[in-house]
């Protein structure tokens, strides 16, 4: 338990930054977010709004999503703004009959964690999504399964932050974090110095930069996701749908295709249909790619041919912050003290959001957290490491 209320700086003013500072301040502590650009101007204004609980593997990243998804039942009442939270259902689709094998085994393991899964064949599936390619071999189903709008939800945190006496500061470009005595003591940057107890890196695909500054060396490589959006139009899809590729490659890693992609497909409450994505490591480079683009066209059009007639409007790409192990990277770390990280979800950020805001906080207050935080501590890359 602390003894005082501590000052504490956010680095990154994406979805993840803006929970964390969301959930402090309405604890009452004193939070400054510094973003370099405009909030939301990174990974999670380039994103889908997926809140996928079925693709997570059993085990703590599933009781993270399922976490996540109960504090969303309330934030998108509480939350200033309209979040656009929607409890729409999902399905992970499948096309070959080494897929549906694959997710036979997969769905089991989801089962026996009480997760209600269900195996849907070809004709159930085109049931509940009339508008799928007769050609696929079935699907899952969990009605639990969601979506938001990123931006919408990173803007509400945000506000409701800065409603409970936090400072937003944009456009502010972090140069250095000072310490002393092994202790964090100020952020540095171009538009001065912050005093500070407690620094959190929640810098997304540039987390490694920040940890850097206190001479950490942290796995956190960005991987490129281009996305592309349709027209609006009427209801074409009821549920949000991600197909099996990745899903499947977990279990079975010869059905792993060489990009390692699956695709994802929702359509947004204006009706415009969000379709992805790319998972490329290409360093900082957010441009679109003819490649890329054509992927996500053919991929998406063969499993909804509906696709086709519709016109693509923009396309856009994020960094997604990626881990060697797909988990985030969470919690204090051991030197120096007060360099909190709360970054390395990658694909995960909007569906975990809620959840790492809320354990961040729990963890700094009053240093006990709903979820233990030890599978998520930086130093399980050292630990594998050492013993490889």
């Amino acid at each position: 338990m602390v003894s005082h209320m501590p000052a504490i700086v956010v680095i990154g003013g994406g979805v993840i930054g803006t929970s964390v500072a969301h959930y402090l301040a309405c604890k009452g502590a004193k939070v400054t977010l510094l973003e370099k650009g405009d909030l939301a101007s990174g990974s999670s204004g380039a994103c889908d709004g997926l809140i996928f609980i079925q693709s997570k593997k059993p085990g703590v990243h599933l009781q993270l999503a399922l976490a996540s998804l109960e504090l969303y039942e309330e934030l998108y009442k509480e939350l200033p703004g309209h979040i656009e939270f929607k409890k729409s259902g999902g399905m992970v689709i499948f096309e070959t009959d080494a897929e549906f094998e694959a997710m036979c085994g997969y769905i089991q393991d989801q089962q026996a964690t009480g997760i209600d899964v269900s195996l849907l064949n070809t004709n159930q599936a085109l049931k509940k999504e009339p508008y799928l390619s007769k050609h696929i071999k079935g699907a899952t189903f969990f009605p639990l399964d969601a979506q938001v709008n990123p931006i919408a939800l990173t803007l509400g945190f945000a506000l409701s932050a800065k409603q409970n006496g936090a400072r937003i500061i944009t456009r502010t470009i972090v140069k250095g974090i000072k310490i002393q005595n092994n202790r964090v003591s100020s952020v540095q940057t171009d538009q001065g110095d912050f005093n500070t107890d407690v620094i959190i890196n929640a810098a997304g695909a540039n987390a490694s930069e920040i940890a850097a500054m206190v001479g950490i060396n942290i796995p956190i490589t960005p991987r490129r996701g281009q996305i592309v959006v349709t027209q609006a139009v009427k209801p074409i899809l009821k549920h949000c749908l991600i197909s099996a590729k990745y899903i499947a490659a977990k279990y079975h890693p010869a059905l792993a295709k060489e990009k390692g992609e699956g695709i994802s497909m929702e359509q947004t409450q204006n009706g415009n249909l969000l379709l992805g994505s790319t998972r490329e490591f290409a360093g900082f480079n957010k441009q679109n790619t003819p490649e890329g683009i054509t992927r996500i066209i053919e991929q998406t059009t063969r499993i909804i041919p509906e696709l086709k007639k519709l016109h693509v409007i923009r396309t856009f790409a994020g960094l997604r912050p990626y881990t060697p192990d797909s988990l985030p990277i969470l919690g204090q770390v051991d030197h120096p003290k007060g360099f909190v990280m709360a970054a390395g979800h990658e694909g995960d950020g909007i569906a975990l959001a809620p959840i790492t805001g809320k354990l961040i906080a729990q963890m700094i207050l009053t240093g006990k957290t709903d979820i233990p935080l030890d599978a998520f501590a930086v130093d399980r890359f050292q630990l594998q490491k050492e013993t490889t």
